[in-house]
């Protein structure tokens, strides 16, 4: 016996003959996913041959059809350069893209660069524009020229399968009322009852559907925000720019220290006041020690520089302006955002990155509190082996750096974690002892994805995260 699906193909087949399922499908005008299905009946049945050939597919990023649509940065800066040769103002008119022109064309030996000025060498035929609309036709490029457009992410090879099958027999056949889809029609009338259904079958390829879901990376986020909450903690936030007074100074980092230097800190060339009472005796502490009992730094310690306005280079930024709000025990408090630091991009710094910062404010706490809520941390997140190395941060003693074992790469420091000083908690007022730490949550994020670049977490790269699971362990 053979279904209305399977007689529906048998019908529009000759013996023998090799069809590719997508063009069966438009020759007759039969839905392919119902093709699909009954070629694989019939080959159960002994009179079907299914064949499936995997080919790869060249298509266009959506940097690769900007680059179309605009045109390459090479050949913008060509155009320009028969009106402007001045570097500064060719620079204003191609912004970032103006190095990634004059990249290609130095390697093309088409431009030469003196006093400030570029001129042209050479002639240029942008092969590389040419395989980009060979790739919109559908049509093969060079396997050379295709590295180089991969290279520069204008194009992406995807895998892709197609089905070809033949009919080796055409049986007797007698047509079956089945039903191959319950639909709301035949439930409310309730004809399917004396109906036979076809049976489902699992082993069908079908069309991929990806249904909506939140970034991997947002994941992560939501799921270390969700461990703090349920531990009892509060969640925190403050502006991306910050006086340097709570970025460095209120944290006894002493003004010339390396990590304050222009080249590691995006400085606003603007200041403010500082909104807080107990300036002097942060003062007092940077320069003497105050009543902390400690010496201090020694010099003079400069207002000024406190009131200037910086990209926050960490989020205990925003934790210490916090406390000294709210100096009384108990408090526990956590903050997921972005910090700001002078860094080369690579696979694992960016300029623009995110922390998890918190803080516990009570009496009776001490160091092995903070070990252990570090490691219950890491271990609710997935980490099963957690360790911690001694360290040295200049707001922290004791300090310490944890440590995750990640198969295949061994023991990963995530961050660093201490104790805050005297020199901090006591000059703001904040009674009892903190225990803090900051986390690199980018590298967690990376550990957690299987990512060995970091820069791959931004990048809109849609295939990736249409594959990438719902659910992760």
């Amino acid at each position: 016996m053979l279904s209305r699906i399977e007689i529906d193909v048998l019908r529009n087949v000759e013996v023998a003959r090799i069809y590719e399922l997508e063009e069966f499908a438009k020759m007759t005008g039969i839905n392919k996913d119902a093709v699909m299905k009954a070629i694989f009946l019939l080959k159960e049945k002994g009179i079907a041959e299914i064949f499936e050939t995997k080919k790869k597919k060249t298509k266009l990023t959506t940097e690769g059809k900007r680059y179309l649509l605009e045109g390459f940065p090479e050949e913008r800066l060509l155009k320009l350069l028969s009106e402007i040769n001045d570097i500064e103002e060719l620079k204003r008119k191609l912004g970032k893209e103006f190095e990634i022109a004059v990249g290609w064309l130095k390697r093309k030996k088409l431009v030469e660069i003196t006093n400030g000025k570029i001129k042209i060498t050479g002639n240029m035929t942008l092969i590389e524009k040419m395989g980009l609309l060979a790739v919109e036709k559908g049509e093969e490029i060079d396997e050379e020229l295709k590295k180089i457009l991969e290279k520069r992410k204008l194009v992406e090879v995807q895998e892709e399968k197609s089905f070809s099958f033949l009919i080796t027999k055409i049986p007797k056949f007698e047509i079956r009322d089945t039903i191959g889809d319950l639909t709301q029609d035949l439930i409310i009338g309730k004809t399917w009852k004396d109906k036979e259904f076809i049976r489902y079958d699992l082993n069908v390829p079908s069309t991929e559907i990806y249904g909506g879901k939140s970034h991997p990376y947002e994941r992560i986020i939501q799921e270390c925000r969700k461990i703090f909450l349920e531990m009892g903690f509060k969640e925190i936030k403050g502006n991306y720019i910050q006086l340097a007074f709570w970025n460095f100074d209120a944290l006894f980092q002493p003004q010339d220290h390396p990590a304050r230097d222009m080249q590691d800190t995006f400085y606003l060339d603007q200041y403010e006041e500082i909104d807080y009472n107990n300036i002097d005796s942060v003062r007092e502490t940077h320069e003497n020690g105050w009543i902390t009992g400690s010496t201090g730094w020694g010099g003079k310690w400069n207002i000024e520089r406190a009131k200037q306005l910086v990209m926050r280079t960490h989020t205990t930024a925003v934790t210490i302006k916090y406390l000294a709000k709210n100096p009384e025990p108990p408090q526990k408090a956590f903050c997921i955002d972005k910090v700001y630091r002078r860094e080369s991009i690579d696979a694992t710094h960016l300029p623009e990155f995110d922390q998890l910062e918190g803080v516990v404010l009570d009496k009776d706490v001490g160091f092995k509190h903070l070990l252990g809520l570090l490691k219950t941390f890491f271990i609710k997140i997935g980490f099963e082996e957690v360790r911690f190395r001694p360290g040295y941060f200049p707001y922290t003693e004791p300090s310490v750096e944890p440590e995750v074992y990640v198969d295949d790469l061994g023991w990963i420091e995530l961050g660093g974690a201490g104790i805050f000083r005297k020199e901090v908690t006591e000059p703001l007022g904040i009674k009892g002892k903190v225990l803090a730490w900051g986390l690199g949550f980018g590298r967690l994020a990376m550990l957690k994805i299987g990512l060995k670049d970091l820069r791959k977490l931004y990048l809109p790269d849609l295939n990736w995260l249409k594959n990438f699971p719902m659910i992760k362990k």
